[in-house]
């Protein structure tokens, strides 16, 4: 029984070290996935994805020509990944890294 108490102590020891990385790992949303996106001002773009989730990512530099110009990124996987993607503002060719992606509320009208 000693055993059991112990192993199950260690247990949930090593599952909260567990978690806290666990929550640091990034968002990624897979490109056949996104719908469409909104960009919201310099700073920030709506992913809006075809199940009609909506995940949010605020870039860490602002991206002066974002909303005027719109963007493209390259994506070497299926997937984008907050925090490691950088995406290239059209006709102007600024290069800004999104911010890792949150979900974002959406309000129903």
């Amino acid at each position: 029984m000693k055993k059991i108490a112990t192993l199950a102590a260690l247990l949930g020891i090593g599952l909260a070290s567990v978690a806290p990385a666990m929550a640091d790992a990034p968002v990624c949303l897979q490109n056949r996935l996104i719908d469409r996106t909104t960009v919201v001002n310099p700073k920030t773009i709506l992913f809006r994805m075809k199940d009609g989730k909506v995940w949010r990512s605020s870039l860490a530099t602002p991206c002066l020509s974002l909303k005027f110009n719109g963007f493209i990124y390259v994506a070497h996987t299926d997937d984008i990944c907050g925090g490691s993607q950088s995406i290239r503002v059209l006709n102007t060719n600024e290069v800004c890294l999104l911010g890792r992606f949150t979900p974002e509320i959406v309000g129903h009208s």
